[in-house]
């Protein structure tokens, strides 16, 4: 138990220096709200990783976190700069129908060979992402899913009935386009 527990917070600690040095080298390009915004997705896109590795299901109360913090987030931003408030707005409601709109998608149509917490994970994901950055994080993450479960079961460490959590690569591909 002390071991998993070490790890954990070994993980942890590797995730805040990341975090710390991507504020450090971004802090002058980035805007107050966009460092805000992208710190907070990265941050619970990382919280569902370690809960879709460890529990295999990404809970109700970190999406419904992520989606009191966007609504904050969008509040604050409406109050002080209303004009861009509403552009980023309808960004965000658009990258929540793709997100969303793409996972419940393939949700239904391979009779829930996805699950619905990644449905909603993506779908809460997208009012971060916007338009724009949605579409990448949710095709660099399915890439990385496809070639990693190929490799699984070409090394057979895995059957193709086998499930393979997918937060993890979705963190992986809204790292890779938020850092790009």
């Amino acid at each position: 138990m002390i071991k998993k527990q070490s790890k954990t917070l070994l993980y942890g600690a590797a995730f805040i220096l990341i975090l710390l040095v991507w504020l450090i080298v971004c802090a002058g390009e980035l805007t107050t709200f966009l460092l805000l915004r992208f710190t907070l997705i990265i941050s619970f896109s990382y919280l569902a990783m370690l809960f879709d590795i460890k529990q295999k299901r990404i809970p109700n109360t970190l999406v419904l976190g992520m989606f009191a913090g966007w609504i904050v987030l969008i509040t604050i931003k409406l109050l002080i700069d209303n004009e861009n408030g509403i552009i980023l707005l309808a960004d965000g409601v658009l990258g929540l129908l793709i997100g969303g709109g793409v996972f419940l998608s393939v949700y239904l149509l391979s009779r829930k060979g996805l699950g619905g917490g990644d449905v909603k994970f993506m779908a809460a994901a997208g009012l971060y992402l916007g338009l724009s950055r949605t579409i990448p994080a949710i095709l660099y993450g399915t890439i990385l899913a496809a070639l990693t479960g190929a490799v699984l079961i070409l090394l057979k460490k895995i059957t193709r009935k086998d499930s393979v959590p997918l937060a993890p690569f979705l963190f992986a591909g809204i790292m890779i386009t938020v850092f790009t």
